[in-house]
């Protein structure tokens, strides 16, 4: 048991045990204390009874002549009226009768094993699991003498005086055996009765689905969670965050699952004694990506042979024109490293080369491309999220990360989760290609690859092989940490529910090094070597020119292999405006002399012969140009007409009132 939720008040029980997991000594005690002759007997034990009718004639209360198959006719009808008056002689006619159809149908055994586990003992508990697991600490196999006549003490009034059932515990001890100590035996029944004025110390590894998936018509669920992962998980986080409580971190959650079958191992939705909403599901609630959607995109663009891992990507400054205004991404570490391989992007989680990615792939494919690994909360139009999409604009749960990395761990195909034991696994099918998949795997997986960002040594390498990415949200709301080895995908999320940023913890420093807990936890000595590359692939050496990385060995998709990788010279590139930028806004500044408020157009690679069109005015390239308010195009033809570039901007005149000019240039002396 992983969990045990109280939905019946009415009474505390346990699991139901079998007749052979009950103790032969206790099985023997009970028979000797409420049924001597139970195997002799048809319902009734015609002898108890006779002794009974007689106490009654003398006068004296009505003795217990119940049998244990009568005592479990009146358990069965607990629910009806006539059991709240089972001690008049109507109720005992009522059992009696009960008892003996019973008997005609049921073996000895079976009687035995259902009153056993329907019998009340003190307090609430009713049934032989319940009292040895929560009385005893124990289960009903390992119940030795004393403890079953503990136990047997208790059931003609489970609830009554504790001298009295001290005097029953006594004087049973002196009927199985005439030198029995009652003294020295009075300590497990002392025991007994502390324990039952006490709470059960119900098992609580797993609240959040325990809350979800038990109901009072649906009691046990069998889940594919696996106890030791569970408890490991539970531990690591509550250490983890223990190691954060100075940085401003109360959340997190784990999510372990099997990569072949897509069994949840482990599923660990909060931290109760840190969290401030522990009713919070981590694993289920939604929460910015930062990062973690980066492996994704490149594999959309490797499939779609947009690029390769070694296409070269420009990590400089980009200004892009989007429906809200101009988009201007920024690197994490607000650093540029110039010309770098898609590699070196993803490993080192350079936001600008994942930009222009996405400029490559389109937002809207990517868009849909997330949708079909899983990520089903991704259903605005491509408008909505822009480019800063590639950067993790989208809010997203762990278990979608944890299923679309593991969709990469099983080369491109995607099948749901499974938590339920039962449950038929939903039918697979290929979301990427495997080629893709293997390529972008590979490049998670290279340390190398992350040493600008990461360094030599960090929470991402393992003992053995395996792919990871970090996510960083907007102000340190959240860090994630994805990732898996050939056996297990881990997926850890780090932060305040309640969305308040934690003090200078990313995805390396706050969820990595949980993610690499569990995972060296998981394989232990076990783990398997690297994949195997599938078909299609070629791995070629390569050298770069100019060196702006160090020759390497690299895997293509066939077809689309180099053994060089050139950076085009500056002379060879098609000029291009650089300013203004495509879609930006300049505002004429009322403190400034209008005649000191300039714009100097730009061109990169210009040619001599190129000219410049502003609304198809031809301008002179050198000189500044003063801004007249409104929309504009700028436009660069070659000297056959051409168009070579054409980029549109806007001037806003913040100057307001009457005398407000409306041409900078008639203000000029």
């Amino acid at each position: 048991v992983l969990h045990a939720l109280r939905t019946d008040f009415h009474g505390q029980r346990g699991t139901w045990t079998r007749l052979d997991a009950v103790s032969p000594v206790l099985q023997n005690t009970f028979i000797a204390a409420e049924d001597k002759r139970f195997y002799r007997h048809h319902g009734v034990d015609g002898k108890a009874v006779m002794a009974a009718l007689w106490s009654n004639i003398r006068g004296k209360p009505l003795r217990g002549a119940s049998t244990i198959s009568m005592q479990l006719a009146t358990l069965l009808q607990r629910q009806k009226a006539q059991s709240h008056k089972r001690r008049s002689l109507l109720a005992k006619i009522r059992q009696a009768r009960l008892a003996m159809a019973m008997e005609r149908k049921w073996t000895k055994a079976q009687i035995l094993e259902s009153y056993l586990n329907l019998v009340d003992f003190r307090g609430e508990i009713e049934g032989i699991d319940a009292a040895a697991t929560h009385l005893l600490g124990k289960h009903p196999a390992g119940l030795d003498g004393d403890e079953s006549l503990a136990l047997a003490a208790l059931l003609p009034a489970p609830n009554t005086r504790r001298d009295y059932i001290e005097k029953r515990f006594c004087q049973l001890g002196k009927m199985r055996q005439n030198d029995f100590d009652c003294a020295a035996a009075k300590p497990v029944l002392a025991r007994i009765l502390e324990r039952a004025e006490q709470p059960p110390a119900l098992p609580t590894l797993a609240p959040h689905l325990a809350a979800r998936l038990l109901r009072a018509s649906e009691t046990s669920v069998i889940t594919t969670l696996d106890k030791r992962i569970q408890t490991h998980a539970v531990q690591a986080l509550a250490s983890q965050l223990a190691r954060l409580n100075n940085r401003n971190v109360r959340d997190g959650a784990i999510l372990v699952v099997d990569n072949k079958s897509g069994d949840i191992l482990a599923w660990v939705g909060s931290n109760p004694a840190t969290s401030r909403a522990p009713h919070v599901d981590g694993v289920r609630a939604h929460r910015q990506a930062g990062s973690t959607l980066k492996p994704h995109l490149y594999a959309l663009a490797i499939e779609k042979h947009y690029m390769t891992a070694a296409s070269l990507l420009k990590d400089a400054p980009i200004h892009l024109e989007t429906v809200g205004g101009l988009y201007v991404p920024q690197n994490y570490d607000h650093d540029y490293k110039g010309p770098v391989s898609a590699r070196t992007a993803l490993g080192n989680s350079l936001n600008i080369p994942a930009v222009r990615t996405l400029v490559l792939t389109g937002v809207e494919p990517f868009r849909e491309r997330l949708q079909a690994l899983g990520y089903a909360g991704v259903v605005k139009d491509s408008n909505y999220y822009g480019y800063a999409l590639a950067l993790g604009s989208a809010e997203v749960s762990l278990a979608e990360q944890v299923n679309a990395y593991r969709t990469l761990a099983n080369g491109g195909v995607m099948r749901p989760l499974r938590l339920i034991k039962d449950n038929e696994p939903d039918p697979a099918r290929r979301t990427l290609s495997e080629q893709a998949a293997f390529i972008v795997s590979d490049m998670m997986s290279d340390r190398s690859a992350r040493i600008l960002t990461f360094g030599l040594s960090n929470a991402l390498n393992t003992p053995f092989w395996s792919a990871v990415k970090t996510g960083t949200s907007k102000a340190m709301r959240d860090n994630w940490c994805i990732g898996f080895s050939r056996r297990y995908t881990v997926g850890v999320w780090i932060g305040n529910f309640e969305g308040d940023a934690m003090h200078n913890v990313t995805g390396v420093s706050g969820a990595a090094p949980l993610w690499h807990d569990m995972l060296t936890w998981l394989e232990g000595d076990a783990a398997l070597p690297p994949p195997e590359a599938p078909a299609g692939l070629v791995h070629q050496n390569i050298r770069f020119i100019p060196p702006v990385e160090a020759p390497r060995p690299e895997w293509f998709i066939k077809g689309t292999q180099s053994d060089q990788i050139r950076l085009a010279p500056k002379d060879a590139r098609s000029p291009r405006i650089t300013r203004p930028a495509q879609g930006e806004i300049i505002a004429l500044d009322p403190d400034i002399p209008l005649r000191r408020q300039k714009v100097i157009f730009t061109i990169r690679n210009d040619q001599t012969d190129a000219a410049l069109f502003l609304d198809d005015i031809k301008m002179d390239k050198s000189a500044p140009w003063f801004p007249l308010p409104g929309h504009h195009r700028l436009t660069l033809k070659d000297k056959t007409g051409n168009v070579l570039d054409s980029i549109g901007f806007q001037v806003r005149a913040l100057v307001t009132g009457p005398d407000s000019p409306k041409n900078p240039l008639r203000t000029q002396p």
